[in-house]
């Protein structure tokens, strides 16, 4: 979910309240009243005596002509930056949301916030509404709720399967149940992830648990709002992931626990076209260009645990086998501690 603040400077503590049951992340608020709103919750505050500072650790700025607009882009480099115009424009956010991650947009409404939220497909950071009207910060965590981050999920071709041993498996469980074609994005490399499903499916063996994916091994990539990645074995309770769809939709979810147990594991490899499309069958036409690329992904060796196959049917990996398509995302970009970077990184 994008960050939610809303303004309370013209305190009503009403409209805290109601910040807070709608999940606001933050309440910017006049000196002297942080107390306050800790007496109502567990809440960011920001103001000079609130857990953001105004000036230190959030800017606040007007834009006006083209100087502004710089001058929130500077800022906007190592802070977290407030974004207001006079008359509400779309132009300087998309000059900004190109320039630096931290841009929150002011807002008066859940219109507006939509708006904001889907400039350059990426959107802002996220909003500060300004309302006097509850009501008005309910629909506008709605919208913030429905805003997805999207996946170009490509069709990858299984070329090997191999029992590896016992290892630490993580199994994810979220406070969102999932639905079939739903699961988390892992693999053994951030720029070749398979789509593992959850445990959604009814099965003779155990009752369905459509809050978890058994995910795969401790050292494994797991996809995280905002474009970042986590290794699982960082994964705990109160962290977030996002739950993705075969269609490539995704959501963010709160993690409420992390299970980590040893279990038998296996190697699954696929293969996928260096542009990140389909392989073709075996049989079928040479890939044009750059040889096919390899992808790999360590996860327990038991039936319960599936990938996704194209339109959204889940497959066991006790199932695979050599010419099976699952769905995969390809193209993560190298990282560093979790976030993309231009560099040169191979992961075999």
């Amino acid at each position: 979910m994008k960050r939610f603040w809303v303004d309370v400077r013209q305190w009503d503590k009403k409209l805290v309240t109601t910040a807070l049951e709608s999940g606001a992340e933050a309440v910017v608020v006049p000196p002297g009243f942080s107390v306050k709103v800790k007496e109502l919750g567990i809440v960011t505050t920001v103001a000079e005596d609130g857990d953001l500072k105004p000036g230190e650790d959030v800017v606040e700025v007007t834009i006006e002509g083209k100087e502004d607009e710089e001058r929130a882009a500077k800022a906007g480099a190592a802070k977290l930056v407030v974004v207001r115009t006079s008359d509400w424009r779309v132009i300087p956010l998309e000059n900004l949301v190109a320039q630096c991650d931290g841009v929150i947009a002011e807002v008066g409404g859940a219109e507006e916030a939509r708006t904001a939220v889907q400039i350059l497909e990426k959107g802002v950071a996220g909003v500060l509404l300004k309302t006097r009207d509850p009501n008005e910060i309910k629909r506008t965590a709605e919208v913030l709720r429905g805003s997805v981050e999207r996946f170009q999920l490509a069709e990858v071709e299984i070329t090997g399967l191999k029992a590896v041993g016992m290892g630490d498996r993580v199994c994810v469980d979220t406070c969102t149940n999932m639905t079939v074609g739903q699961g988390l994005l892992v693999g053994n490399s951030a720029n070749a992830m398979f789509l593992v499903h959850s445990e959604s499916v009814e099965n003779p063996y155990v009752a369905a648990r459509p809050f978890r994916v058994n995910a795969g091994a401790v050292h494994a990539y797991v996809q995280t709002p905002g474009g970042k990645t986590r290794y699982l074995s960082e994964i705990g309770a109160g962290d977030e992931v996002l739950i993705v769809s075969h269609d490539g939709g995704a959501e963010a979810a709160v993690v409420g626990r992390a299970k980590v147990e040893k279990r038998p594991l296996m190697l699954v490899e696929a293969a996928v076209s260096a542009d990140g499309q389909a392989v073709p069958a075996a049989g079928g036409p040479a890939c044009a260009g750059a040889p096919p690329l390899t992808m790999t992904i360590m996860l327990q060796n038991a039936e319960t645990i599936r990938l996704v196959q194209p339109g959204g049917a889940p497959v066991s990996v006790v199932e695979l086998a050599p010419g099976r398509r699952v769905l995969a995302f390809i193209g993560g970009g190298a990282r560093h501690f979790g976030m993309k970077i231009r560099e040169t990184i191979t992961e075999k």
